[in-house]
């Protein structure tokens, strides 16, 4: 069945790991064992677009998760690939094999507590960087803004008497978000740190870099996971995990669904929903454990 050269040409040609070509090697093997066991099929010619979504649907059968049969399938699409080149097919069958969908992972939502922690123990360099990576987290997690929004930071989109920040977010689409007193104060203080140490800026952004050049996603990124993972375990700790927490923490706190879609800026109730999942999870734990009916009592 070819599979030898097809082993050859993924370690000589595209330079696959061996931890890479043997994760390879079982999944084809296991593909051919089911063609072979279910269906008496010993050539790869042989094969047509309803034998794979048959190994696809006894995969899910065995409880499979949907991004191990994407990997399987991945394997079986690039050695049918490969017989194609090489002339040994005239015909690619997994071209009408969809993969199945992905759950779309979120991250988590991190815990109040330890958030408190991260503002009220956790100790940030002095000087204008540490200013500056506390001011990142706080923003993210005050406002819920993405990281693009706060990239895009200008001091002109405060206002102080109103205490609120005019976000630019997608599509050029704008929202006011309230922000509280000492976050005001802080935002201030900053600025002025910053214009001591950068002058007049001619980006006119609010958070820079401690060259005075905008700041950058990757960074933004850094900050957030250094900071966050010493208070947290969980292993999703970038910028989203922080607009995440702001909406689940509104939402079990009582927020109106609709004034977080606001908040966050999204267009539809659909949206917000899917950030807010966590809070639907603990309300229905409480229910499992509060009410007569989920324990099965009269």
């Amino acid at each position: 069945m070819k599979l030898e050269s097809f082993f050859q040409y993924l370690e000589f040609e595209k330079r696959f790991s061996i931890h890479t070509i043997t994760a390879y090697r079982k999944d084809l093997q296991q593909f051919m064992e089911y063609l072979s066991k279910a269906l008496g099929i010993d050539q790869m010619q042989e094969v047509r677009h309803s034998h794979i979504r048959s190994f696809m649907v006894e995969l899910i059968t065995e409880g499979r998760e949907a991004r191990t049969v994407n990997r399987k399938l991945s394997t079986i699409k690039a050695y049918y690939r490969f017989l194609l080149r090489r002339g040994h097919l005239a015909e690619d069958p997994t071209l009408k094999v969809s993969a199945p969908k992905l759950p779309k992972r979120l991250p988590g939502a991190v815990r109040k507590e330890a958030l408190q922690i991260l503002f009220s123990e956790v100790t940030f360099p002095e000087g204008y960087e540490g200013k500056r990576d506390r001011l990142v987290l706080e923003l993210l997690y005050a406002t819920g803004m993405r990281r693009s929004e706060l990239i895009a930071l200008r001091p002109e989109d405060f206002n102080w008497a109103q205490q609120e920040i005019l976000i630019r977010g997608k599509g050029g689409k704008e929202r006011l978000v309230p922000i509280g007193k000492s976050l005001v104060l802080e935002v201030q203080d900053f600025i002025r740190w910053r214009e001591e140490l950068h002058g007049a800026n001619k980006q006119k952004l609010l958070l820079l870099t401690a060259k005075g050049k905008p700041m950058y996603p990757k960074l933004v990124y850094n900050i957030v996971r250094k900071y966050l993972s010493a208070v947290s375990p969980d292993e999703r700790l970038g910028p989203h995990a922080l607009r995440h927490s702001f909406a689940t923490h509104l939402s079990e706190n009582g927020a109106e669904l609709n004034a977080i879609k606001a908040l966050l800026g999204h267009s539809s109730l659909a949206s917000t929903q899917v950030y807010t999942h966590n809070s639907v999870e603990r309300l229905r734990a409480v229910y499992q454990q509060a009410h007569p009916n989920a324990k099965g009592e009269d």
